[in-house]
């Protein structure tokens, strides 16, 4: 499994729970608290992307290296401010390659989208899924991990208009009925809006006067976190965040 984390709100530094914070990302990808049988640490690959200005696109720093051996991001991250961001630390699945192009945030026009769980019975569960995309597009995956190719199915639906919501709970759905007991925990934003999914792992939120964060796993000692129930997604706009339930034949809460 790997560790991520996701904010929406007024302009902050992405360096206090990425790197300062008790419990930041960077503690995580050493010594995560709870991966649920997924692992024990995080260290095949990492990223931050974030939003330079509000309604532009996104900027992503990424490395297929331990997130505590980067000397960079740590003075990057502090000259942030940014009122959107996504932060990842990779565990990569047996079998799968290690390389940057692995790291979430994965990107796409304004969208940045990370994946923590594992796909069950990859890659041959989900093959009639990706039969659904164009030819070329799935020969040019940025890696072969079933997080790549998720992102390309959900943002395939993006590109084709559907509501993120609906697009995040339909793929849910889908790859739940081709590869059942599927870890899905999934953050999609475009700047503006941040879903948030918890199918079979952990996701706990912690709502500031800043904004809202969606993490893997609480980053400080605050009392104010709370968990997302298993099987739910959390959509945040505005500074309103919505918990809505999830289930597996694709129906949820719009």
């Amino acid at each position: 499994m790997c560790r991520h984390l996701a904010y929406l709100g007024a302009p902050v530094s992405p360096a206090e729970p990425v790197f300062t914070a008790p419990h930041a990302l960077l503690v995580q990808s050493y010594a995560p608290r709870d991966m649920r049988g997924g692992g024990s640490v995080n260290a095949d690959g990492f990223g931050l992307g974030w939003y330079p200005e509000p309604g532009g696109a996104p900027q992503r720093y990424r490395r297929q290296s331990p997130l505590w051996t980067d000397d960079t991001l740590p003075a990057l991250a502090a000259s942030v401010r940014t009122t959107a961001f996504v932060a990842a630390a990779r565990n990569g699945t047996t079998g799968m390659p290690v390389t940057e192009a692995a790291a979430a945030p994965f990107t796409d026009g304004r969208w940045l989208f990370s994946h923590n769980g594992v796909v069950r019975g990859w890659p041959r569960s989900v093959a009639g899924l990706a039969k659904a995309l164009d030819v070329t597009e799935l020969l040019t995956l940025e890696a072969p991990t079933d997080s790549v190719l998720l992102w390309a199915l959900l943002r395939a639906r993006l590109r084709a208009g559907a509501d993120p919501l609906a697009a995040v709970t339909d793929l849910i759905g889908e790859v739940e009925a081709a590869a059942p007991a599927s870890r899905l925990n999934f953050l999609l934003t475009d700047g503006e809006t941040l879903i948030g999914t918890t199918w079979t792992h952990s996701l706990s939120m912690l709502s500031t006067a800043e904004g809202v964060v969606l993490a893997s796993e609480p980053y400080d000692p605050d009392p104010a976190w709370t968990a997302v129930p298993d099987h739910h997604a959390v959509r945040i706009r505005r500074g309103v965040a919505d918990v809505i339930p999830l289930t597996s034949d694709r129906s949820a809460a719009s």
